[in-house]
């Protein structure tokens, strides 16, 4: 597809974020680059999660309905009465479990996928003192770290990737976690910003990499979506996302997933943690990257049998969910 100047326009919808307008700035560019002509519009959709500014303060129990997705209803809803025609998001946040008509089309070349820790003098983990305090709402990193060092006081933190950075910058907190590719998309990595070892925390299913989501039906912009899915990628976070499923709760339960492709040969490790970080089940498997979805389903269940599902009742009873 080819339009010609004053021809069809791709809509996009995303959040108001800065984060979010970077990543369809990114994508934008890189649609109009690779297809001459093309006009890109970003329209920008405010979410529920958007306009209740205390959840960024307080995170969601686990299993609630105040999770992930209401950082997405809005533009699906926008995309399924045909306002827009495709919708950039961070594929971490985006539920397993997509509306009728929706299907994500396109996944781009993943950027770092690890968390980073965020302090003042660039320290890294293990040198942070006895005591220091660590922002982060995410129960995947708490559990994770205070497995590793039990001895942190980790803080319940919500807000853009500014505010969180902030609250090291002013002495509120001796640091925060947040993903190295939010970072590296916004220049603002620095000398201050840690990678942590996936052999340390693993990331959240899908972190890192964008997902451009569209209605199934849509044939007018898929030449020119088509032209940025990367298929190593796509594979991976396949995995990833299905072994998230798998579990059955959702995007707050405690477990993360890195996938691999090498030498044609898909390898996925994969954790869930109780609330304490007290007992982690971790589990590496490798298999056919035809059949990604497969190898996510049987790493989940494997670790549902191994206590996995004993781990996640209990967190769920003790949520009252």
């Amino acid at each position: 597809m080819s339009p010609a100047a004053g021809g069809p326009q791709l809509r996009i919808g995303s959040r108001g974020s800065a984060l979010a307008r970077r990543q369809s700035e990114m994508v934008a560019e890189a649609l109009k680059t690779l297809t001459p002509g093309l006009r890109v519009e970003i329209r920008i959709i405010k979410t529920i999660g958007d306009k209740q500014q205390a959840w960024q303060e307080r995170p969601a129990p686990l299993g609630s309905a105040g999770g992930k997705g209401i950082f997405v209803k809005e533009i699906e809803d926008a995309l399924l009465a045909g306002e827009v025609d495709a919708a950039v998001h961070s594929l971490k946040d985006l539920p397993t479990e997509l509306p009728e008509g929706l299907h994500v089309a396109v996944v781009p070349r993943r950027e770092d996928p690890r968390d980073a820790l965020v302090t003042r003098d660039g320290r890294d983990l293990d040198a942070l003192p006895s005591g220091a305090r660590v922002g982060t709402g995410s129960p995947r990193r708490v559990t994770q770290l205070r497995s590793r060092r039990p001895d942190l006081v980790f803080v319940p933190l919500r807000g853009n990737i500014d505010t969180r950075v902030g609250r090291v910058r002013g002495g509120d907190l001796d640091a925060v976690v947040l993903a190295m590719a939010g970072l590296n998309r916004l220049g603002l990595q620095g000398a201050t910003a840690i990678p942590v070892s996936p052999e340390v925390c693993l990331p959240a299913p899908g972190q890192g990499a964008l997902g451009l989501e569209c209605r199934k039906e849509e044939g007018a912009f898929l030449g020119a979506l088509a032209k940025l899915h990367d298929p190593d990628t796509a594979v991976c976070v396949l995995a990833e996302r299905a072994f998230l499923a798998a579990l059955g709760g959702g995007c707050l339960v405690p477990a993360g997933a890195l996938a691999s492709l090498e030498q044609r040969r898909l390898t996925l490790r994969c954790v869930v943690s109780d609330a304490e970080g007290t007992r982690l089940l971790r589990s590496t498997v490798s298999g056919d990257p035809s059949r990604p979805e497969d190898l996510g389903a049987g790493a989940a269940s494997s670790l549902l049998a191994a206590g996995a599902a004993e781990i996640l009742s209990h967190l769920r009873g003790g949520m009252g969910v």
